[in-house]
């Protein structure tokens, strides 16, 4: 018996790769709009060219295509006897299935606002947007106003009528998901003056604030502060090596340094004086550096300062506040101080700011009593008060029980 042959049975084995990461697209319709206004002046020489024949708009583009405004002044319809005037949307440019949505709109001449306007936007429409085949497809009205009835009407003004156009044409775009990202650095240009700042490197100035030095770069400065710039660059001090800085603490210099290479300040050490025992608002750090914003100019530090400052207003400090805010120009600080002031008046002038303000500032005192006024002519305008605040001052107190309002 010969033997059977062995059949050795060899699975397969298939090899499976990495899958590819999922990929998506989104396919968005929208529509890119454009108006056009037609003003027909001569209205009542147009009339009687005839039926079918109209006068056109110069054209004007949207979504690439040109379009047109066509009016007929006596109709385009035979059959309507030029009863009607017709207003038309046509494509003024080559193109296939053009498709849109159209806004045709008679503007009322009188001021009321009661325009006469068709349109498909903003609503549902049953076939979709309105396909033009060709060059000269055209998308309006044959009976869009009857003509006796216009030629009464706030729509027909010095023999003038206005018609605004507005044309959406469709567009379909695909978005897909990108594979591939490339994750973009937070801004840090601040960081790297910073360490120009901190490092010294090519300094080409050496600032002396009481006895302790600071080096810095005149081209920063310059192009910071329009004092430096007219200093280094204009000036005298354009070949100095080392300037004296008199009137300023080395600890508001510093700030101040810190704010122009880094266009930022020093939170803490703000928050540091702010929270301290210090009885006058002039020895903070914020009020000091709203000195040196004001001397060298600093715009935005200003603002920086007046921000700070004015989240401290309060009954015992809006005086002295506002007497800075005069000093240093801090004009959108100093309104408001003096609205707050005008608001509280009773309880500010209780307060021993208010005597430095009688004593050092009496031109302030004219600006409060303007203001003053100010709040009492809209007070009288809604209703009024019985006691004008003056009234309020000569009881020595707030009489109708106002309450204080602190505006931070």
């Amino acid at each position: 018996m010969s033997e059977l042959p062995t059949i050795t049975h060899v699975s397969d084995r298939i090899a499976v790769g990495e899958l590819a990461p999922p990929t998506s697209s989104r396919s968005v319709t929208d529509t890119v709009n454009g108006s056009h206004r037609f003003v027909i002046s001569g209205y009542s020489l147009a009339k009687g060219m005839g039926v079918g024949k109209h006068i056109a708009s110069d054209t004007f583009t949207v979504g690439g295509h040109q379009w047109a405004i066509y009016f007929y002044p006596d109709g385009k319809n035979p059959e309507d006897n030029s009863a009607y005037v017709s207003v038309f949307i046509a494509l003024a440019s080559e193109g296939t299935d053009v498709r849109a949505l159209f806004e045709l709109t008679l503007i009322d001449q009188s001021g009321k606002g009661k325009h006469k306007v068709h349109s498909h936007f903003d609503r549902s429409l049953e076939s979709g947007p309105y396909t033009l085949k060709y060059r000269g497809s055209m998308w309006g009205y044959k009976r869009f106003f009857r003509r006796a009835l216009l030629e009464t009407s706030d729509y027909l003004k010095d023999d003038c009528l206005k018609i605004n156009c507005t044309v959406g044409v469709v567009r379909s775009t695909i978005e897909c998901s990108n594979l591939h990202t490339i994750q973009v650095p937070d801004q840090d240009m601040g960081a790297h003056f910073g360490m120009l700042l901190e490092n010294m490197e090519a300094s080409d100035v050496i600032f002396n604030v009481a006895g302790e030095m600071f080096h810095a770069h005149k081209l920063v400065l310059a192009a910071r502060s329009p004092v430096f710039h007219t200093e280094f660059l204009c000036g005298h001090e354009g070949d100095a090596q080392e300037i004296v800085v008199n009137d300023m603490e080395p600890e508001v210099f510093k700030a101040m340094l810190h704010f122009i290479y880094k266009d930022a300040l020093v939170e803490e050490e703000l928050e540091a004086t702010r929270t301290s025992t210090t009885p006058c608002i002039s020895d903070t750090l914020t009020a000091k550096l709203l000195s040196a914003a004001d001397r060298y100019d600093l715009t935005r530090l200003r603002r920086l300062c007046e921000s700070h400052l004015c989240k401290d207003i309060s009954i015992n400090s809006v005086a002295q506040i506002l007497a800075l805010a005069d000093r240093y120009h801090a004009a959108e600080l100093k309104s408001v101080c003096l609205s707050f002031s005008a608001e509280n008046l009773s309880a500010v002038m209780q307060s021993d700011g208010f005597e430095y303000l009688k004593e050092n500032c009496p031109a302030l005192q004219s600006e409060l009593l303007k203001t003053v006024a100010g709040c009492e002519d809209d007070s009288s305008s809604g209703g009024g008060k019985s006691k004008s605040v003056w009234a309020q001052l000569s009881d020595g107190g707030d009489t109708n029980g106002r309450r204080i309002r602190q505006r931070t």
